[in-house]
């Protein structure tokens, strides 16, 4: 499906969903959608992703079949600046999807434009109604269950699992991805909205995943949400945690990062604390054990100083650990399989 990525002034550092498209996605990207460096193309920014023209509006986007809107603002609401981009999008008769809190479908103008022109809405963050609380059976599936977790939000979590899953297949590992947030939904085409569902299914939620494809797989590989030390999303995280009812976590992070994203007055603590609030809060449903980690080094411009920051990152974690976008994840695949 050919589609056009809607990232107004977060190109390329703040839109996470776009850049997670871009990379790792099967759609015909044909166009990015931002004001802020429209002429220029997605290769100008970001390396080793499809490449794309960059540009101010729809109206300049070439013949796609979809607008994605690819930013996820903390709040997850819709900005009436972006308005314009998706009625013409659906008055050229394509498809809507969005990862917001606000849902388009709810929107009377865009459903009276989709329904005219014929274009569908999908809001990726509208869960299922027949959720439920957990039942603590995922422990009972055959694969391996392998979580990603965060010492922050936005330190990359979504894109760690992605490159461990690729580099799992790559040795050949059965492995499987549990998408638990927009941009791993998305990209698969199914999964639950963690941080949309109620907070006594959340936990359900996951494991409902867990046990559909939990006996298919000799891994799975789930994507991770939030922090346990997040003022706003440390409920998800610890859902996400409990409901996996995870055998490995791998701890990400971002290097440079110190204060806690949107609440910058608040330190993170030691990287090596982090170890024990995960590994305890997971103790009483599921025994785990931090095996590895992953350091998003997209602000450190040499790549040795980026080795370095992994080096000092695996010290203080106690275990191996890599960038698996600027470097290989031999090392940390290891330590999990």
């Amino acid at each position: 499906m050919r589609v056009a990525i809607l990232a107004h002034e977060k190109f390329p550092d703040g839109a996470k969903t776009a850049l997670g498209l871009l990379r790792y996605s099967d759609y015909d990207i044909e166009a990015v959608l931002d004001r802020d460096t429209a002429g220029g193309r997605v290769a100008d920014y970001v390396a080793d992703v499809q490449d794309a023209p960059i540009v101010a509006g729809m109206d300049e986007a070439p013949e796609v079949d979809a607008l994605i809107v690819g930013i996820a603002p903390i709040g997850g609401g819709f900005d009436d600046s972006w308005r314009s981009d998706v009625r013409t999008a659906l008055e050229r008769g394509c498809d809507l999807i969005s990862g917001l809190h606000y849902f388009l479908e709810d929107d009377e103008e865009f459903a009276g434009l989709a329904a005219e022109h014929g274009g569908d809405i999908w809001d990726v963050r509208n869960p299922p109604t027949d959720l439920s609380v957990a039942d603590g059976v995922a422990d009972e599936v055959d694969a391996e269950v392998v979580l990603t977790v965060g010492t922050d939000c936005s330190v990359g979590k979504m894109t760690a699992t992605m490159e461990l899953l690729e580099a799992a297949r790559d040795r050949g590992v059965d492995a499987g991805f549990i998408p638990t947030g927009q941009t791993g939904i998305m990209i698969e085409g199914w999964g639950n909205p963690i941080d949309r569902v109620i907070s006594d299914f959340t936990a359900g939620a996951v494991e409902e995943m867990i046990v559909e494809r939990g006996d298919d797989y000799d891994y799975l590989f789930v994507e991770g949400q939030g922090s346990i030390v997040h003022p706003a999303y440390s409920a998800v995280t610890c859902g996400i945690l409990h409901g996996s009812m995870a055998d490995e976590l791998v701890l990400c992070h971002e290097a440079g990062r110190e204060a806690i994203h949107g609440y910058e007055d608040t330190a993170l603590p030691p990287v090596a604390e982090y170890v024990d609030l995960y590994e305890n809060l997971a103790r009483p449903v599921h025994e785990t054990e931090v095996v590895a980690g992953a350091l998003n080094t997209r602000s450190v411009e040499e790549d040795d100083a980026a080795r370095d920051a992994v080096a000092s990152f695996a010290d203080e974690l106690g275990a191996p650990a890599t960038d698996p976008v600027r470097f290989d994840a031999d090392d940390v695949l290891e330590a999990i399989l």
